[in-house]
């Protein structure tokens, strides 16, 4: 199973640098950065998406060298708590409504009770918050903060602390 992970990852890597190397996206890359800190933005937006968090990531590496590092973090940051919040909202007033039914046909009273305990109520947030702060796309973090039914301005809060730390990681990166 390990050994699976890791030559997952390691396929992975190896697709970034090749698509990060293709014509196409130098030119796509090239297009953005020439929207200066909207191009950083509108990035930030495709950054937390499992779709999209590859392009934008070589994006944010490619910003981070011609524009000023913290302003493409900032800016980045911000697009990324906007596509967060986007995918949060849709996650809460659309498709946790439309699994309810699903839920309490499906062992109903269990998974309430599972719901509510106390470990279940603070370990969630824990966890989404986690999984956002990590390198993988946030989908799964946000629906745990989602489920936990955590306040609007807190999600906004903690999902701009944690892609901080993720943007300045690549930034970092790309400045060393």
């Amino acid at each position: 199973m390990a050994l699976q992970k890791h030559s997952f990852v390691g396929f992975e890597l190896s697709f970034v640098f090749y698509f990060a190397n293709s014509s196409i996206v130098q030119n796509i890359i090239s297009k953005i950065g020439s929207l200066g800190l909207i191009g950083a933005f509108v990035t930030g937006i495709f950054f937390v998406s499992i779709f999209t968090v590859i392009p934008a990531t070589v994006i944010l590496y490619d910003l981070a060298h011609t524009l000023n590092p913290v302003a493409v973090a900032i800016f980045a940051d911000a697009g990324a708590v906007l596509g967060n919040y986007l995918i949060f909202r849709y996650l809460r007033d659309k498709v946790f409504e439309e699994l309810v039914p699903l839920f309490k046909s499906f062992g109903g009273s269990f998974l309430k009770k599972i719901f509510s305990t106390p470990y279940f109520i603070w370990l969630l947030p824990i966890v989404g918050a986690t999984i956002i702060a990590s390198p993988l796309p946030d989908e799964v973090g946000i629906s745990m903060l989602g489920l936990s039914k955590v306040k609007n301005w807190y999600f906004i809060f903690i999902t701009f602390l944690l892609n901080t730390i993720g943007i300045l990681i690549i930034i970092l990166i790309a400045q060393t």
